[in-house]
């Protein structure tokens, strides 16, 4: 049985840095498009998605009946590349402002939400650059840490010091850590709302948890 987090560790995952408790899960089958990587990195992304999403009992779509796809992975060098993808300033607000400031502080990766009238997630949109560290990370390892991140609204300090994946030291593969594994599990139980702003709600996710370990998800790298 993995370790449990006790409460007040999984409300710090969902804790914004002004305080406050914000959780949102997917609300809809999830219906990804990766752009700027070759066809074996494409299947190892969507594969990491389908892994991540089949662990907390949610569906896959080929297609989004409303926005066709709702989860965008873009991979690029550089953050002004984003300003030549067609029509993608309408999807984004903002987004030339948006450049500047990840170029200036030259971030490595960003993610962005849109919700529902429900406060679930209807798209996500996630940019990677390419260079230095990120560059050097396996494409499973990658794949995998970033459909974690975009499986549920997480604090943006939720994995800053921490990652969400764990090297298992008697055969070197991969792995979501159990504990996280097992949030993401129970936020999806169908007895749970799809958004939250209370805090309470990690106490009913820590309830969740006491119940049987989920299946994890294992990556070769």
């Amino acid at each position: 049985m993995p370790a449990l987090m006790l409460p007040e560790e999984i409300e710090a995952l969902f804790t914004r840095e002004d305080g406050s408790y914000a959780f949102a899960r997917w609300g809809r089958p999830i219906a990804p498009i990766v752009f700027g990587v070759a066809d074996e990195t494409l299947a190892i992304v969507k594969g990491a998605v389908e892994a991540v999403v089949t662990l907390a009992g949610h569906q896959m779509a080929e297609t989004d009946p409303e926005l066709g796809t709702n989860l965008m992975f873009f991979f690029f060098r550089d953050w002004e590349e984003l300003l030549e993808v067609p029509d993608l300033d309408r999807m984004i607000p903002g987004l030339a402002p948006l450049v500047n400031r990840l170029s200036s502080e030259e971030a490595s990766q960003y993610r962005a939400f849109r919700f529902d009238d429900e406060g679930a997630i209807k798209a996500a949109f996630v940019f990677l650059r390419m260079k230095g560290e990120m560059a050097q990370v396996p494409a499973e390892t990658l794949a995998l840490t970033q459909a974690v991140q975009v499986m549920l609204l997480w604090s943006e300090r939720a994995f800053s010091e921490v990652s969400p994946l764990a090297v298992l030291p008697e055969n070197g593969n991969t792995i979501l850590r159990p504990e996280i594994a097992g949030v993401i599990a129970a936020a999806y139980d169908r007895m749970m709302p799809v958004a939250a702003q209370d805090a309470s709600h990690a106490l009913r996710l820590f309830a969740r948890l006491q119940g049987p370990a989920p299946d994890q998800q294992e990556h070769t790298t």
